[in-house]
């Protein structure tokens, strides 16, 4: 029997947080470790949880101080943030947090599970109703004060750049070591050196930088510039 999915809930309505550890054990790929109204560093280091479910708007208002606890305590477990109407400047906030998907609470179930599914598998997720121009808009944005490195103005090898095309398509690194037939360690390990040399946090950031690459290039191919 397949490894179940370990994931921790993070929500301070009882009801909902309940309903949704139900929900998410009723699946024979995931398993709730805890359902907690908030979470500390040692409940973090005892679950272990390869995905956080994270209410966007806990009630002590520190639900984007904790993405980055999260990915601080624990680097290896990804974060989902839900919200029920998410802002576009919000969701940029938790990616530069660390987030890694976004889910609406009126998602269907199988919108929900597949997310989590997805994101543990190493995708970015954003739901279409966040989607057109936040990816621009992430790509835009100085990160910690300073703009992100062009593409055209760092040496990447031809390994990095196509990885970063396959990123921008959204595949995971288990499905891009397997397009490459490479191994996941290998793929990670590039990951990491793409993001040393955009200065870049986020395998997101990587795929907006990558789209707003593309949108120049059109851009330049229309005006002949």
């Amino acid at each position: 029997m397949a490894k179940r999915i370990p994931v921790l809930v993070i929500e301070d309505n009882r009801l909902v947080r309940d309903g949704l550890a139900d929900l998410l054990n009723a699946q024979p790929d995931l398993t709730v470790v805890a359902a907690v109204e908030n979470a500390n560093t040692a409940l973090l280091k005892q679950t272990k949880p390869d995905v956080v479910l994270v209410d966007a708007t806990l009630g002590n208002g520190d639900s984007l101080r904790l993405v980055a606890t999260i990915r601080k305590t624990v680097p290896a477990t990804r974060v989902i943030v839900m919200d029920l109407l998410p802002v576009r400047e919000d969701v940029i906030e938790f990616i530069r947090a660390g987030a890694s998907g976004f889910l609406v609470k009126d998602a269907t179930v199988d919108e929900c599970v597949q997310t989590i599914r997805s994101v543990a598998a190493g995708a970015d997720v954003i739901p279409p109703i966040l989607t057109g121009r936040l990816l621009s808009h992430i790509a835009d944005r100085a990160i910690d004060g300073a703009a992100p490195q062009a593409l055209s103005g760092v040496r990447m090898t031809n390994r990095e750049r196509e990885i970063i095309g396959l990123i921008a398509e959204g595949l995971s690194n288990k499905d891009i070591a397997e397009r490459l037939d490479v191994a996941t360690y290998t793929v990670k390990s590039h990951v990491h050196n793409i993001l040393e040399k955009l200065a870049l946090h986020t395998r997101l950031e990587i795929s907006a930088h990558a789209h707003n690459a593309r949108l120049s290039q059109t851009d330049s191919a229309t005006t002949g510039f």
